[in-house]
């Protein structure tokens, strides 16, 4: 079924210029320099084509045949590794980078005779038969060059830059590249005819196509841009054991797919995960690449991989036209309102399929974590749930603090079980159980991992604010795990004694505030996780040194706090010895509300204030 789906994307990927797609017989690869030569084949140039920005980036470019085979070079191997007017420094020029031994990083460059040689002679061997005078320049350039050349240019040791790269050739004064010649493409593609026709590939029946056509022993090109996965490329379908074959056939024969089948499903995968457009296709879930897409051109395709990144409010910043600004407003809408106003997305949207497939890396074979596939209301519906369960009230900009996100994104609630670093989430140290588990559970219904709640409410133990995020995780695991009725923002009627001590809880440090300033450590600081965990041993003694934190207080406030304290007080007839997980979930959540109430800004009135700008309500 997932050969099938990517099977089926490729015809509409192959008809899109924006995706570059490649057709049978070439690949995408990542191109970091260019040899310039004159038309009588000397050397004028090694030009960089990588971006110029500190990253350094390779150029992505359409070429002749697919990735270069993984491993060493060696005499058996060389001729393997050959590519038709592209490959890297050792091949092209002879020479290749040598670490000087020392411990030190230095680096310097040394003859690669063997891969000039097995380069040379390939392009020679061929010369008569490919009409092009930009490739007989090539070919004289071969001829003509040696490793000691290469040693002896006065540039080169700016190549050792270039040593991870590989590289193409161009004639001086021309715009394009050699292997873009109109003869040169003429006599590859006629030579990818010849030998599909000479394979000597068993035949059989494609289980893709159902048709009778040659059968593919390894499935090519092989599968980049999964992160955590070799960066030569991993495979997707591969049997490397005995163990796993069957009835005497080895390799992806256990899988018959047919040659055209297998290049234009890797092909199409590769476009997802490392294209032009992969950043609409695909996103970072943990140790999951997610990738998604519909089977026609959609909205919903154009804004989900960053909705999910990103969450609303990023979107809107980021975008930069109105037409994108309208999708993400679209996209939000048919989030609030659900089918009825799905038809702004995708006029057939209950008959457009979307397709998600996640997968993770497996030494030098990819894995499939997931695979989901629905209509496009189907998927609206399931988002527009899930949105419905982590619901929390946000808060509007102020001064420098941004907006909460109305729709937070999988990403953003991922980081809030992460350790941090630094200030930041620290994602390589996310828990591999918990991003996968999420996204079925948005897509399917299915429970939220019980792992995802315990994270967060270990990392609130441990210190960090309960947020606006972490809110959102509590609620949408007490809602849908738990079945609770969990309000989006203060509800003074809740009586739960999880959440009314909560609630106790933030009226006691805001007491504590207001009446000493700023301190070294308030009591959230000091006793939070143990007034959350047995209110009994702890809330005794919170309640003594609030009436000192109250005498500090005057006027009208003084008996507004005295109010509400008693309020919260009236419906706890005793404090519990121990809250289990849930009631400590339903603490956070007092908390949070109470706190966020003590803190929102007034229209009207002029309140004193907190040091957020916010007016404290009375």
């Amino acid at each position: 079924m997932i050969i099938q789906a990517l099977d089926a994307l490729y015809g509409r990927l192959a008809d899109d210029p924006a995706y570059e797609i490649a057709a049978p017989g070439y690949s995408r690869q990542k191109i970091g320099f260019k040899v310039v030569i004159t038309g009588s084949g000397e050397l004028v140039d090694v030009q960089d084509l990588r971006s110029q920005d500190s990253h350094k980036m390779p150029r992505q470019m359409l070429v002749p045949g697919g990735a270069k085979p993984p491993g060493a070079v060696t005499q058996a191997s060389v001729g393997k590794k050959v590519q038709l007017l592209r490959n890297d420094l050792p091949f092209i020029l002879g020479c290749r980078v040598e670490d000087g031994g020392q411990g030190d990083g230095d680096k310097s460059l040394v003859t690669a005779d063997m891969q000039l040689e097995a380069f040379r002679d390939h392009h020679l061997a061929i010369e008569q038969t490919i009409d092009d005078d930009h490739f007989a320049a090539v070919c004289k350039f071969l001829r003509s060059w040696s490793p000691q050349q290469a040693l002896q240019h006065r540039r080169h040791t700016e190549w050792i830059d270039l040593a991870t790269s590989q590289g193409v050739f161009q004639l001086i004064g021309e715009t394009s590249f050699v292997h873009e010649r109109r003869g040169v493409r003429s006599w590859w593609d006629a030579e990818q005819l010849r030998m599909a026709a000479d394979t000597g590939s068993p035949h059989g029946q494609c289980l893709v196509t159902g048709a009778d056509s040659a059968l593919a022993r390894i499935h090519e090109p092989r599968i980049k841009g999964v992160r955590g996965a070799q960066s030569a490329g991993a495979a997707l379908v591969t049997f490397n054991e005995s163990a796993y074959e069957s009835y005497g056939k080895e390799q992806s024969y256990n899988a018959p797919v047919s040659e055209t089948v297998a290049f234009r499903y890797t092909t199409a995968l590769n476009a997802l995960t490392e294209g032009p457009q992969n950043r609409k296709h695909r996103l970072q879930l943990g140790d999951t690449t997610l990738l998604f897409w519909t089977e026609r051109p959609s909205l919903i395709e154009d804004v989900f991989a960053r909705f999910s990144s990103f969450g609303t409010s990023p979107i809107q910043d980021e975008a930069q036209d109105q037409g994108q600004l309208q999708k993400v407003e679209a996209f939000a809408t048919a989030l609030r309102r659900g089918a009825e106003a799905s038809g702004a997305l995708e006029e057939t949207s209950s008959a457009t399929m979307f397709f998600l497939l996640g997968l993770a890396p497996n030494q030098a074979r990819v894995s499939v974590r997931f695979f989901q596939r629905g209509s496009v209301n189907e998927l609206l519906e399931r988002l527009r749930a899930h949105c419905r369960d982590i619901e929390v009230l946000a808060a509007p900009a102020a001064g420098k603090r941004p907006a909460d996100p109305e729709f937070p994104s999988l990403r953003q609630l991922l980081d809030q079980a992460c350790p941090l670093k630094g200030m930041k989430p620290d994602r390589d140290r996310l828990p591999p159980n918990l991003s996968a588990p999420l996204l079925r559970a948005v897509l399917t219904g299915a429970r939220y991992p019980d792992a995802l709640y315990s994270a967060a409410m270990r990392r609130i133990r441990a210190g960090d604010r309960i947020n606006y995020l972490r809110a959102c995780l509590i609620s949408g695991a007490l809602r849908r795990n738990q079945n609770m009725e969990i309000p989006v923002s203060l509800d003074t009627t809740k009586i739960d004694p999880g959440y009314r001590l909560g609630r106790l809880f933030a009226a006691l440090e805001k007491t504590q505030l207001d009446g000493l300033g700023n301190v070294n450590a308030t009591i959230r600081d000091r006793f939070y996780g143990s007034a959350s965990a047995t209110p009994r041993t702890v809330f005794p003694r919170l309640l003594r040194t609030y009436q000192h934190h109250l005498s500090k207080l005057e006027g009208g406030k003084k008996v507004n706090r005295e109010k509400l304290v008693q309020e919260i007080l009236g419906e706890i007839r005793e404090f519990p010895a121990h809250l289990s997980m849930a009631a400590q979930g339903l603490f956070a959540l007092g908390y949070y509300h109470q706190t966020q109430d003590f803190y929102t800004k007034k229209e009207r009135g002029s309140r004193p204030t907190d040091q957020a700008g916010h007016q404290e309500k009375t």
